[in-house]
């Protein structure tokens, strides 16, 4: 079964609850779905710290020499936290820090669960095509940084009959 959009929110949704610092829950909410857009324009105010905000995706198409076909999938996630004082640049230093550190952890469970298998979105994650940067939304005390990531999932290159209106060939 080929994997979705909505196997990796669940898959991101499940670090932001598992890691002790992130602390996402049902109740107290720490994981969302933002596009780095929607943050900079500021309608990401309303928002739990340190959040996790996975965004979408874009996704482009190889056919291998064996005649498979692969998607490759480039996304991003933000870590975001939040300081009162643009002017404390130790606070928003440590911040940094402390969000940099969260993006380790974070990268290295996903090439970790992608070693085990267990998480058939991570099948080709590369760790060596992630990378981060920090951004700031000083508008609103925002500091935080983007990881981008890069996975490829195999694509089913038999034509599902029952998919189409037409005899089959």
């Amino acid at each position: 079964m080929a994997s979705k959009f909505s196997d990796l929110v669940t898959y991101f949704e499940t670090l932001a609850t598992e890691h002790i610092e992130i602390q996402h829950s049902s109740a107290q909410k720490h994981f969302y779905r933002f596009e780095i857009e929607e943050l900079l324009i500021g309608l990401a105010t309303d928002i739990n710290y340190p959040a996790l905000i996975l965004e979408g995706y874009d996704f482009n198409y190889a056919d291998t020499i064996s005649d498979n076909i692969l998607k490759r999938r480039n996304g991003a996630f933000m870590l975001i936290g939040r300081i009162s004082d643009s002017g404390d640049f130790s606070a928003i230093h440590a911040l940094f820090d402390q969000l940099e550190e969260i993006g380790d952890d974070i990268l290295v469970r996903m090439r970790a669960d992608k070693a085990l298998r267990t998480v058939p979105v991570l099948r080709d994650f590369a760790i060596s095509e992630s990378e981060g940067i920090p951004i700031k939304v000083t508008a609103h005390g925002q500091y935080g940084i983007r990881f981008t990531f890069s996975m490829k999932t195999a694509v089913n290159n038999t034509i599902d009959e029952t998919r189409w209106n037409r005899s089959p060939v």
